[in-house]
């Protein structure tokens, strides 16, 4: 078997907690997930299931207090700001937010080429860089001139996930990349990031609370409840036919047509929540 691009063993985070003698809160209680090279891994929970933190903690975001994070077989748990920011070149990240995320003030071709002249590139490799970028997302070439309050929230993400591959990563951590879009533009995102990662080969860690966008991306599906992992799988079995109640539970959330049907989740869905979380059947 290959070595894994992430492999995170046993990882713990605790975040302080509020008070002068509180003690700390931990989030993550042990959490244990690979990533292979040209795979997607859909993290699926609500929210306060630790989900996100994981994110943050292979990013350098979040401090661990315990286990490891591999990167291409290296321990990076706890490396040093310097050598951080020599991975982001390997480790990009997509936000929640496509305009929070980009600075307003500048021209959607400074955004993208900023990354690539800090690491050495001459002006005009940058100015084809982007001309690639946007290409590649999809965006006219006269995007470049613009500012992003002049695109849609869409647009925006297209923008972001272009940042992102700018420096040519080989992971990419996506936190609720879509949760703020409509439906459509949902769907038309997640095919880029589909379409990017066969051209590419780019590996996703896909952070999300909704079933069906984990169904819809990913290869293989880890779901999270209250900082623990629950159920791993392969995504179509984790999907359409999952044995913890929990995920049964997210499963049956997801809204449908018929109201009579949609009465019966809603009482099943209140079923599997009144169960202890360590039962791994709904019956």
């Amino acid at each position: 078997m290959t070595t894994p691009l992430l492999d995170v063993t046993d990882l713990r985070v605790a975040y302080p907690g509020r008070g002068l003698r509180a003690r700390p809160h931990e989030v993550l209680h042990g959490v244990s997930l690979h990533v292979r090279e040209g795979e997607t891994l859909g993290l699926v929970g609500e929210s306060g299931s630790g989900k996100t933190t994981i994110g943050r903690a292979v990013l350098g975001l979040a401090k661990p207090s315990g286990g490891r994070v591999l990167f291409q077989d290296q321990d990076i748990t706890h490396v040093p700001p310097k050598a951080r920011r020599s991975l982001a070149r390997d480790i990009q990240v997509v936000f929640q937010d496509p305009y929070t995320s980009l600075n307003p003030s500048l021209t959607i071709g400074d955004i993208l080429s900023e990354p690539l002249v800090v690491r050495g590139a001459s002006g005009s490799d940058a100015r084809n860089r982007v001309r690639e970028l946007l290409d590649h997302v999809g965006l006219p070439a006269n995007a470049s001139a613009r500012l992003p309050r002049e695109f849609s929230g869409g647009q925006r993400q297209r923008v972001a996930i272009a940042r992102a591959l700018a420096p040519k990563p080989r992971l990419i951590v996506c936190d609720e990349p879509v949760s703020a879009l409509d439906l459509s533009t949902q769907t038309r995102v997640l095919d880029l990031f589909i379409d990017i990662q066969r051209r590419t080969g780019v590996s996703y860690l896909f952070v999300s609370h909704d079933l069906s966008v984990i169904r819809h991306i990913s290869h293989r599906v880890t779901v999270l409840y209250r900082g623990d992992v629950v159920e791993t799988g392969p995504a179509d079995r984790i999907t359409s036919s999952p044995e913890h109640a929990y995920t049964q539970a997210l499963l049956l959330a997801a809204p449908v047509a018929d109201p009579v049907r949609q009465r019966e989740r809603r009482s099943e869905r209140r079923r599997l929540a009144s169960l202890e979380p360590s039962e791994t059947k709904a019956n």
